[in-house]
């Protein structure tokens, strides 16, 4: 190389696999794919999951980029960005990976590239970045730098752990004007707690309001209990989160918040309590393999297939239907909707290359889902369409994200006081006591 000023990155599978544009997100260095990538890539380019989508983009961007010369050459990425090229390990190594930890395991064969780098480039800085925890402290080990992949991973976790605030020392006269006229101009009360959509509840002494911030106006808007469905919110969260999701102008909305606290189960209902003004619900959830096993293992068609997973979504519908009597008139009416279709649960996989107008989308468990996914999500958005993600950001079953990498966390950081958008956190939860036990203590 040219120039030794320039770092040189060394990708793992799994950093392709979670954003197949990973390449062209490194600035001016330069990037490495080891062969046994590519043999990798190969075993997952068959299949409808977004992993499959994933390995299948990147292959054609390495065919592309093949146009311009053999792909072990260093090929120029564009302007303002570093070369690229596919290497292959065929020298001694100071340092062998495979001796210290075992031959014939990919992980070994991919830091050894990174080895072999470090070594033809001394004057260079090499870094191996995975997706993979294990494959990082191994490269550590040995003295090889290795990191995670930072793009799209949120740096401020504070402003995703927040949720409602709560403010106290409120002007008491503040308080009544807001409980009488229902909204009334801003006036630096919440300081630097003041975000477009955001929820806060209002306190002095024995007296309080619950309210929230309307970016457009300047305002600050009581929010009142609201029912959605037979569904009555029993906290001030759960209060704010069917105000956002009951609200026409809010088209884009997170619920995060540990297992029992309601997100699932006010979703739907405010999602029925709003059904004249859409013309489908869409559940869905993403598909985590049971035991690492694809679902194609699973008997039966493709509902079938995903039924085991939807089953917590007709949970929630089953309890709203208990609301009702057999023969109450919206007990029958959740029964047509079930039976016409109007009320469908959907496979992610499935909404690839839809467009989805005049809709009601809720996606739950949205911590499992990548940034790129979220993205992809949200594009197939048409007119009238309104999203609704669910999930619990500690609770993650998927190898490479955890609470800064996953599409629900980016979701968050990024659109944070967008007008579109609004995010409550449910801290409280409600399933049972015993329920509310485990969450505090195990």
């Amino acid at each position: 190389m040219s120039k030794t000023t320039k770092k040189i990155f060394v990708l793992d599978t799994s950093v392709l696999l979670f954003d197949h544009n990973a390449i062209n997100c490194f600035e001016d260095n330069d990037i490495v794919i080891p062969i046994t990538v590519l043999e990798e890539l190969d075993n997952f380019k068959i299949g409808n999951e977004t992993k499959n989508f994933e390995a299948r983009s990147v292959i054609r961007f390495l065919d592309k980029m093949s146009d311009q010369g053999g792909l072990n050459n260093w090929i120029p990425l564009g302007k303002n960005r570093g070369q690229m090229k596919i290497v292959m390990l065929t020298k001694a190594l100071k340092i062998d990976a495979e001796t210290i930890y075992g031959k014939n395991k990919n992980d070994h064969k991919i830091i050894n590239v990174a080895l072999g780098m470090q070594e033809e480039h001394p004057t260079a800085t090499t870094t191996l970045v995975t997706k993979d925890i294990n494959l990082r402290i191994k490269a550590k080990a040995i003295g090889l730098l290795a990191e995670d992949y930072l793009t799209g991973k949120v740096t401020n976790i504070k402003n995703i752990s927040e949720g409602v605030v709560n403010l106290d020392d409120i002007d008491p006269t503040y308080i009544k004007n807001l409980y009488n006229q229902n909204k009334i101009d801003e006036d630096g009360i919440l300081k630097e707690a003041k975000v477009n959509n955001g929820y806060y509840v209002l306190n002095k002494s024995s007296d309080s309001v619950l309210a929230r911030y309307n970016g457009f106006t300047n305002q600050l808007e009581r929010v009142e209990k609201s029912y959605a469905y037979g569904i009555k919110p029993k906290n001030a969260e759960q209060t704010f989160a069917l105000n956002a999701l009951l609200d026409p102008d809010i088209k884009l909305i997170a619920l995060q918040g540990v297992a029992g606290t309601g997100k699932t189960l006010l979703a739907l209902a405010a999602a029925l309590e709003q059904k004249n003004n859409f013309e489908q619900i869409i559940l869905s959830r993403p598909i985590i393999p049971l035991s690492n096993r694809d679902i194609g293992f699973l008997p039966g068609g493709a509902d079938e297939k995903i039924s085991p997973y939807m089953q917590p979504l007709w949970d929630n519908l089953k309890f709203i239907k208990s609301q009702y009597r057999e023969n109450e008139r919206k007990r029958k009416a959740l029964d047509d909707m079930e039976a016409s279709g109007f009320l469908s649960l959907t496979a992610l996989a499935f909404i690839r290359g839809r467009s989805l107008s005049n809709v009601i989308f809720i996606i739950d468990e949205a911590q499992n889902l990548t940034p790129h996914e979220i993205k992809t999500i949200i594009t197939r958005a048409g007119e009238g369409t309104k999203i609704i993600f669910t999930g619990d950001i500690h609770q993650i079953d998927t190898p490479y994200m955890d609470e800064q990498s996953n599409g629900l966390s980016y979701l968050i950081d990024k659109l944070q006081g967008q007008n579109l958008f609004a995010h409550i956190k449910l801290e409280k939860g409600e399933r049972s006591a015993l329920a509310n036990l485990a969450n505090e203590l195990l």
